[in-house]
């Protein structure tokens, strides 16, 4: 059977999306609000930050200082919807605490046609990053079941599994079967990112969805990690999806501008702690409104 292209949000005219970004906001070091603002504002986006906490640099950096804005949240939202602001999708990143889970559920109440990203920002490598709790952990995968699009790694994946990280060695039937658990919790659309075979000098990522075959899209593996390439992959993934795209191309395109910004990233001074550098190829983006 031929697998039919998705398309989860059709652009109209002149009409400028509005997209709640949920994430953190890192004063150095490139990932989260850093990258979601400029990624889809190039894709023709208005995006309204939800900050869901401060941080002097990203968490990769020694002695980073974060400041929790939970408290601060409600009152925000509140003062949203005094006012009228209208929302067509609401992507949501790291989370500080698992109370925030509840304002992106008031969010989703506010606006209930928005269409629904998740990024479950919480671990990579078999690790949990060092801000998350158990807690927190368990409320974010309370969250990934009802996204329209969910984009975990194989360590989210499995967190939110109640299963062992299999390591990134996986075949394409565990792939299938991890993708098939996630949508069975409700995540109707689902990208399973960074499957790495030993002996192949490629990544590949998997989507599957409630209307959308399993596909596969793969890229040339580059022998180093940067901080921020996840956040870089879902917005820009977003990005082509708010600019027309179907999810089949925007996981495309998502995969090669992330592949395209480590090579510029390399080329940089202190490139593996900074983060992944965009800014050169930003074009890229914007001209997926052409």
């Amino acid at each position: 059977m031929e697998n039919q292209e998705l398309h989860l949000y059709q652009r109209e005219g002149d009409y400028i999306p509005r997209v709640a970004a949920v994430h953190d906001l890192c004063g150095y070091g490139k990932c989260s609000l850093g990258v979601a603002i400029p990624v889809l504002s190039a894709a023709g986006c208005d995006v309204c930050p939800v900050p869901t906490g401060l941080f002097s640099s990203h968490t990769a950096y020694p002695g980073w200082y974060m400041h929790d804005t939970t408290d601060m949240l409600s009152d925000y939202l509140a003062a949203w919807k005094n006012i009228g602001v209208e929302i067509d999708a609401v992507y949501s990143g790291f989370l500080g605490a698992p109370e925030q889970v509840d304002r992106i559920r008031d969010l989703y109440n506010m606006y209930p046609s928005a269409l629904r990203v998740v990024d479950p920002v919480m671990a990579d490598h078999g690790k949990v990053y060092p801000t998350y709790t158990p807690e927190l952990c368990d409320a974010m995968a309370e969250l990934a079941c009802g996204a329209d699009i969910l984009t975990p790694n194989l360590t989210e994946a499995s967190i939110i599994l109640g299963q062992d990280w299999p390591g990134t060695d996986i075949d394409d039937d565990t792939a299938k079967r991890m993708i098939e658990g996630l949508l069975e919790k409700g995540a109707k659309n689902v990208v399973l990112k960074g499957i790495q075979r030993e002996g192949e000098s490629c990544i590949r990522n998997f989507v599957a969805g409630q209307d959308c075959e399993l596909f596969e899209a793969k890229n040339e593996y580059l022998p180093y990690m940067l901080h921020g390439t996840g956040d870089l992959y879902c917005s820009c993934l977003l990005a082509a999806i708010m600019a027309g795209k179907s999810l089949q191309e925007a996981v495309v395109f998502a995969g090669n501008f992330v592949h395209d910004a480590m090579i510029v990233s390399a080329k940089q001074p202190d490139f593996k702690e900074r983060g992944v550098s965009f800014e050169l190829i930003i074009g890229k983006i914007a001209d997926l409104l052409k």
